[in-house]
């Protein structure tokens, strides 16, 4: 069985088309391929039907259909849109030991995840597209991070069924503002529950990328197990594995659907590791290359303006 990643590629009209990447190379639109097939319309179809759709996908890639060279297209962020991004915080022990003012990191066994949300509208931005600092802050900060896209609607799912509904997994920078006059609300104590701006701190425009494409679960290998690398320019920074996190993946959708009601085409950022700017003290600077990798997913590459 062939494999394939589902992506968004830009039409004529800069909009949106719905295609899968075959061969490691080949990009097929969609609606010329299943001209007749309802959910072939965009990707958030896609996973709307992706019982049918996923085995419909593998058995076109099979049949080596006709399309146009990776590199002649340009690739859009791999969903319009999704209708959540949830975000997972302090999830890796390192990092969530060098982001605690106490160095305390995270006692999975006495707490749960901490997890907030990015509109997908305004933050969503492609795997190639400009980063734009936000004037008001002098601290920007990147965060690689393996995320999973929903493939099933579901409430209260237990956690050995979690895997279950998940469709695939993308990359994600979930960039961040680390300006303390920024991130706290003024006038407000800093032992106040009302003290955190988390629209300034991570909900601002253009903050969070995604792709370059969705990789079928099946297709993953072991999603606690992969490489993690984040580069800014020629500087490794991120060094890490997903098999660090201290909630695992089946964990954070378990205490997400506890809470609400998970969509196909929800994204769920899973964390960063060690090695973000907040934790060296050096920040994102215009000009400068962020490139991120995660194994078995591919790169995304955004340049800083």
């Amino acid at each position: 069985m062939a494999s394939f990643r589902l992506l968004n590629y830009a039409g004529d009209q800069h909009e949106p088309r719905a295609g899968i990447l075959v061969g490691g190379g080949t990009v097929v639109d969609l609606q010329d391929a299943l001209p007749a097939t309802a959910w072939a319309r965009s990707t958030l179809d896609v996973l709307g039907a992706w019982e049918e759709a996923c085995p419909a996908l593998h058995k076109l890639a099979d049949t080596k259909p006709k399309g146009v060279a990776l590199a002649s297209v340009k690739l859009m962020a791999p969903i319009y849109y999704p209708p959540a991004i949830y975000c997972t915080g302090a999830n890796y022990m390192a990092h969530a030991k060098e982001m605690s003012a106490e160095g305390s990191g995270v006692d999975k066994a006495v707490t749960q995840p901490y997890l907030f949300l990015k509109s997908a509208r305004h933050c969503m931005i492609s795997p190639n597209d400009e980063i734009r600092l936000p004037g008001v802050s002098k601290k920007v900060d990147w965060e690689a991070e393996c995320a999973v896209v929903i493939g099933r609607k579901g409430r209260n799912i237990s956690v050995a069924d979690a895997m279950k509904y998940v469709a695939g997994y993308t990359i994600t920078n979930d960039v961040s503002v680390r300006d303390r006059a920024y991130m706290m609300r003024q006038n407000v104590p800093p032992t106040s529950p009302f003290n955190s701006d988390f629209i300034g701190i991570k909900g601002f425009d253009k903050s969070a990328v995604i792709g370059p494409y969705i990789v079928p679960a099946a297709q993953i290998g072991d999603p606690a197990n992969l490489g993690m690398k984040t580069w800014i320019g020629d500087w490794l920074t991120q060094d890490s594995n997903s098999g660090r996190m201290i909630f695992s993946t089946a964990e954070q959708i378990a205490y997400l659907s506890e809470r609400i009601t998970l969509l196909p085409g929800d994204v769920v950022m899973t964390g960063t590791p060690a090695g973000t700017g907040a934790e060296q003290g050096r920040f994102l600077k215009k000009g400068e290359v962020v490139r991120m990798w995660i194994e078995n997913i591919g790169e995304v590459r955004n340049k800083i303006v």
